[in-house]
């Protein structure tokens, strides 16, 4: 069960493997297209292994880890332990905008996808959806909305995967392309 939900909350917070950053790399003017490769590594190293492993230092060293709490309600106990209020204030403004640019860059995804996909029909639809699963999800209890993100973020590792093996060749040839005409220099 430890494993499950790392790997799931690990998933949701850098999304490596699911093929949702593509949509922001994609847009990127680079010299080079292994450039925004090495970006997107970036991140997820920064995500996972700087601010997340910071964080469960945080809760493990401030003593609030007692078994009956968890999530964010853990996370803000173990901020204000070892911060005082500052520490409540700074989770609830992250908090903030985490969710708030979460819900904008899932929008970007999702718009493009449908712009590809439809041939720009369907927009008005997408964004009424949109405000109402936004609205909707306000209203559910976070287990059943843990659930869903959990099962739809799997569901897009699947294909995503997949496409990577598939296009694992031509990674290879981009990335020996980029070491052998590219130089830190020239970037």
């Amino acid at each position: 069960q430890a494993i499950r939900y790392g790997v799931a909350r690990g998933l949701f917070s850098n999304e490596a493997g699911m093929g949702s950053t593509p949509h922001a790399h994609a847009v990127a003017k680079v010299k080079h297209p292994v450039e925004q490769g090495l970006v997107a590594i970036v991140g997820v190293f920064i995500d996972t292994f700087i601010v997340l492993t910071f964080t469960a230092f945080v809760i493990l060293t401030t003593g609030v880890l007692d078994g009956k709490t968890t999530g964010i309600e853990l996370t803000q106990n173990a901020f204000t332990q070892g911060l005082g209020n500052f520490g409540a204030y700074f989770i609830a403004v992250a908090l903030f905008f985490f969710a708030f640019s979460t819900i904008i860059g899932w929008y970007f995804f999702g718009e493009a996808n449908v712009k590809y996909l439809f041939k720009g029909k369907g927009l008005n639809i997408y964004r009424l959806l949109v405000a109402i699963f936004i609205v909707v999800g306000t209203t559910l209890k976070v287990d059943l909305v843990w659930e869903l993100a959990d099962t739809f973020n799997g569901l897009m590792v699947i294909p995503n995967v997949i496409a990577l093996i598939a296009l694992s060749k031509i990674v290879k040839e981009s990335l020996k392309d980029y070491n052998e005409n590219f130089k830190v220099k020239d970037i």
